[in-house]
């Protein structure tokens, strides 16, 4: 496919209606070991689909209101099917963070975004915070008009006090990184009432982006889904 002018803005307003947004992209460069697009030659560009705070949880929860309960994963699923229907129809390739074999999705998305790692290892953004994700991408085999981004301001390096790092009652999160079954045998015991209600003490302990906050239940929902989790 060729790209036509205006494509990328009719991407967007197609990813807007279920309140997904594009979170940059970039161009491989020639030597870079691509996946593959749409028919099976290597991609040229990549668009990363995400979200900026709580934006599609309800577009999320109207689709599951017609969804078995049983249904697996079904935020993954939800998000496989909205990007895969716009996919299909600009002709890209939709991929998943969750697709095997495991894609680089947080080194594309720090080349999209010129964003780097918080302490608790979640990119942080310098108007989001920690208060975003991505969903997805879109590959194309023809060179998008796109270009990556530049580094954004790195909020953490200002940030004296790190209270992302004080605030679990197991310390989760150190400097020696993130302490897995600790987290998980806590939130799946009775003193983890508050991380499984609310979410995680130490990402709401971060002083930026607290606009874009998860609400309560987004963030039970996730921690729910953490919690269940069997490796």
């Amino acid at each position: 496919m060729i790209a036509r002018r205006g494509m990328i803005d009719e991407i967007t307003a197609a990813l807007g209606a279920n309140g997904l947004i594009l979170r940059g992209g970039f161009v491989f460069p020639d030597d870079e070991d691509a996946p593959h697009g749409t028919s099976g030659a290597p991609a040229r560009s990549v668009l990363l689909v995400g979200q900026a705070g709580a934006a599609p949880w309800p577009h999320f929860l109207r689709w599951r209101e017609n969804q078995p309960r049983t249904i697996a994963d079904p935020l993954d699923n939800w998000s496989r099917q909205v990007i895969g229907a716009v996919a299909n129809e600009f002709q890209a390739r939709a991929v998943s963070p969750s697709d095997k074999p495991y894609l680089p999705f947080q080194q594309w998305a720090m080349r999209a975004e010129g964003l780097k790692p918080s302490p608790l290892g979640i990119l942080v953004h310098p108007q989001y915070g920690l208060w975003h994700a991505y969903r997805g991408a879109l590959l194309f085999e023809d060179e998008l008009p796109i270009q990556a981004g530049e580094a954004a301001p790195h909020l953490c390096d200002s940030c004296v006090e790190k209270p992302c790092l004080k605030s679990c009652p197991v310390d989760a999160y150190s400097e020696q990184g993130f302490a897995y079954q600790s987290c998980l045998a806590h939130v799946r015991e009775a003193g983890g009432s508050p991380c499984r209600s609310g979410g995680c003490l130490d990402r709401n302990s971060c002083p930026y982006g607290t606009e874009y906050r998860y609400p309560p239940e987004v963030q039970a929902f996730h921690m729910a889904s953490f919690a269940r989790a069997t490796n």
